[in-house]
């Protein structure tokens, strides 16, 4: 129960950031980072779960890493 209220608060806390950085207008940078979501999944099931990391799942997380650093660099 509590890791259900957990996501809860972490969802609406990433809401409330979303809405936060459109009305600053950096729609641009918060969309193309909330397109990264699928990876929070992973790494998540990577940590928590002891999956293991297939060539796909690898691929795409070594392609979105470099992804956050160039739009950190804008």
């Amino acid at each position: 129960m509590s890791i259900t209220v957990a996501a809860g608060a972490l969802r609406t806390l990433a809401t409330v950031l979303y809405l936060e950085a459109t009305r600053q207008q950096l729609m641009a940078i918060a969309t193309v980072l909330s397109t990264l979501y699928p990876a929070i999944p992973v790494l998540l099931a990577l940590m928590l779960l002891k999956e293991h990391l297939n060539r796909r799942r690898a691929v795409g997380l070594v392609c979105a890493a470099p992804a956050i650093g160039l739009i950190a660099l804008r």
